[in-house]
């Protein structure tokens, strides 16, 4: 079976986001004053073939956890579903 993840990865948030904090700035800056504690992280959305649904999220597991995010300063979460 073919499966899509739809993974978020995300800067822990207890460390500084410099690039958040930028956007944050600028939005204020334009006007939007009531925006607060922006955080900018990556979507990633991948095609996984898999024999059922639990085998994809244990491969998309690993996959974050190895390549697509660094534990030290991210975190992560996926949904998976199954292709059409």
């Amino acid at each position: 079976m073919k499966f899509i993840a739809e993974i978020n990865v995300m800067p822990l948030k207890a460390l500084l986001d410099p690039q958040g904090k930028a956007v944050t700035h600028s939005m204020h800056s334009i006007g939007y004053k009531s925006v607060e504690n922006v955080r900018i992280g990556k979507h990633i959305t991948l095609e996984i073939e898999a024999d059922n649904e639990p085998h994809a999220k244990e491969k998309v597991d690993e996959a974050c956890k190895k390549i697509l995010s660094n534990p030290v300063m991210e975190s992560y979460d996926f949904e998976i579903r199954a292709m059409d």
